[in-house]
């Protein structure tokens, strides 16, 4: 009971601090996305000639889409950099934090106006942003592409990888809609207490971009110290260094990357620009500056009720379909931005159908499953680099967001102290035509896409998990260690019932079970150590195990046979990941009568994950009742050196 409770208490301590890194991330990248922009339109040129002011804010904008367009080259690369590290944090704190730290203490410089450099030579200014900017981003990219590619080295299991997606929105919600309702107040007070002046001046961006950038930093501290990654047999059996070439052929020869990135592409790109044009609407076209606080309040109380309901709706709901429906509800509220926003109470309903999304969250799960389809695809596991594409997506369609927005508020006239009574007719229009048309027909491409060229289902990764499996049973996916001699371990009955043949296993497909081990057909519900060894990893569905005997034999024990489908239900741990364990400890619990009712078979088959290793098996495997604790076989084996075989496509890939 007490390993039990402490297990939970782990994994609630991950969840929450996963939760809470985005709170700061997310907040940070707002700052980035949207507000730098009204920074810059608003007040980073105050004191220069409007006519230089307004060719400067162009030219910023302008540089910012065409470094994030270099990106979508750099960002991959940046991901293969997280893949390849290797110290004893893991390889994604060190960047989460370093990135964090860096990229905050170069944004300040940023709020600063580069310390009001364009007043004196804009020239130099320009080069300098242009430096910092690329530096900020980089580092940036580095902590982003990290906290989001932890997840799949959090758990290999879909639903808990759709709750750790879920809490991290949840919290992403709030950070990024929290910054809407303390936007106005901190940068109105703080310019006050400087200038005497109710507006919205240097001092008070700098103020808001310093509790943004502390929050942020403190986040990533929170994500460092409350969460470990899992290594884990299908994690170490890929190869682990990749080179560049390969970095960009595991994203362009992975088609469950590519349309479920443009479909999310085409979602942010409306997202982001309807976002960034927001304070705009409401200062210039509702003339009411001071009511956009409710914007943060409505999007921060659905953003409450949205995020956490996704993992539960999605036990239900396929994926695919909250996806569609959340692109729905945008479009409703496209309707209502451009039809009704006069109507106060109208509005306030398109805002809260605007929220109503799972866009990112559906799309950064079906990026992480897409990690495993790409593993039995080509024997390559990218998990950094293929979370590197979703930020990537995000950043470009913030610097489309950016450039749209810097563009209207030139042409619409809503710069410097203009106000809502300087708006023509055609500044309206131009309005309406770039910053709600657009998004619109964006919102409706990304739902084609995504109906008709996403495959990846939550059914379809249960089943290349399992194929994987099948693939270290066989031996053709395992890493090869050098081992210093031959070893002789002896294998206990893990359950009581009856003991038979690996060959006479057959799956739920039909297939006799590859491999070498032996299967018992349970008479309990009980699972017990096989011998004194440790416990490398679980499955995050809880139907299998790793243990590694003290002398190096490496088996997984496989609770039921297609009870990954299951995802977790009916299984009840006893152990820790990394806990020594001796023979005949009690480690798990299963529900045998639920397996059955749900159409599994309970099976358990305990097989061998370096056959090639195993130079002789002294079976006793018989067809015969056992008791837990039985001798069924003496094992010698010894780790070769050798070049892992290459991973051939799967059927599941035609």
């Amino acid at each position: 009971m007490a390993k039990d409770q402490q297990t939970k208490g782990k994994q609630i301590l991950s969840y929450a601090s996963f939760c809470l890194g985005n709170l700061g991330h997310s907040a940070f990248y707002g700052v980035l996305s949207t507000y730098f922009i009204i920074f810059i339109t608003s007040s980073m040129f105050n004191g220069v000639e409007p006519s230089v002011a307004d060719k400067l804010i162009a030219m910023i904008t302008s540089l910012m889409v065409i470094i994030r367009i270099v990106e979508l080259v750099i960002d991959p690369i940046l991901g293969n950099i997280v893949d390849n590290t290797r110290t004893k944090w893991g390889k994604f704190k060190p960047w989460i934090l370093g990135g964090t730290v860096v990229s905050a203490a170069l944004l300040l410089v940023l709020f600063t106006g580069i310390f009001g450099l364009a007043r004196v030579n804009w020239i130099l200014f320009a080069i300098l942003f242009v430096i910092i900017f690329v530096l900020f981003d980089v580092f940036y990219s580095l902590s982003d592409v990290s906290y989001w590619g932890m997840v799949p080295a959090l758990s290999e299991d879909s639903h808990a990888r759709g709750i750790y997606t879920s809490l991290g929105a949840f919290s992403g919600t709030i950070g990024w809609n929290g910054l809407t309702i303390i936007m106005v107040p901190i940068v109105t007070g703080v310019t006050y207490m400087v200038t005497g002046k109710h507006s919205e001046g240097a001092a008070g961006w700098f103020a808001f971009a310093a509790v943004i950038s502390l929050l942020a930093v403190l986040c990533a501290a929170i994500v460092c110290v409350g969460t470990k990654e899992k290594e884990n047999l299908i994690r170490t059996s890929a190869k682990k260094n990749t080179t560049i070439k390969e970095v960009f052929g595991a994203i362009f020869h992975n088609d469950q990357i590519l349309w479920p990135s443009l479909a999310y592409l085409m979602y942010s790109v409306a997202q982001t620009i309807t976002n960034g044009v927001m304070f705009y609407m409401y200062k210039f076209v509702l003339g009411k500056p001071n009511d956009f606080w409710v914007v943060g309040v409505i999007a921060t109380i659905v953003g409450f009720c949205v995020s956490p309901l996704f993992p539960i709706l999605n036990k239900y709901i396929p994926r695919k379909w909250l996806f569609i429906g959340g692109q729905i509800s945008m479009l409703c509220a496209y309707g209502i931005f451009i039809f009704a926003r006069s109507n106060v109470v109208m509005m306030d309903i398109g805002l809260a159908l605007f929220n109503i999304n799972f866009a990112q969250l559906v799309t950064v799960l079906t990026l992480t499953d897409a990690i495993e389809y790409g593993q039995l695809k080509n024997g390559q596991r990218n998990e950094a680099v293929v979370l590197a594409v979703r930020p990537m997506i995000d950043k470009f369609a913030g610097a489309v967001s950016n450039a749209l927005v810097g563009y209207v508020a030139i042409v619409a006239g809503m710069t410097g102290s203009a106000t809502a009574a300087d708006m023509t007719g055609k500044d309206i229009h131009t309005f309406n035509a770039l910053a709600l048309y657009i998004p619109l027909v964006l919102a409706v491409l990304s739902i084609i896409i995504f109906v008709s060229k996403v495959k990846l289902t939550e059914k379809k990764h249960a089943a290349i998990v399992e194929e994987l499996k099948d693939k270290l049973a066989e031996g053709k996916a395992e890493n090869p260690v050098m081992a210093p001699s031959l070893k002789t371990d002896a294998v206990y009955s893990p359950v009581s019932g009856e003991l038979i043949k690996m060959q006479d296993v057959i799956d739920e497909n039909g297939k006799p079970f590859p491999g070498k081990g032996f299967a018992v057909i349970p008479n309990a519900n009980h699972i017990y150590a096989p011998f004194n060894g440790t416990i490398k990893f679980t499955f995050g569905t809880k139907h299998a195990f790793e243990i590694v005997s003290d002398n190096g034999l490496a088996m997984v024990v496989h609770v039921g046979l297609g009870t990954v489908n299951m995802r977790g239900e009916g299984f009840v741990t006893h152990y820790l990941d990394g806990q020594k364990v001796k023979r005949g400890d009690l480690l798990l619990d299963f529900n045998r009568k639920l397996m059955l009712s749900n159409g599994y078979k309970d099976t358990i088959v305990c097989f061998f994950t370096k056959p090639s290793d195993i130079q002789k098996l002294e079976e006793t495997v018989t067809n015969r009742t056992i008791n837990h604790g039985d001798t069924v076989m003496e094992v010698e084996f010894k780790g070769k050196l050798e070049t892992p075989p290459q991973v051939q496509q799967s059927p599941i890939m035609a």
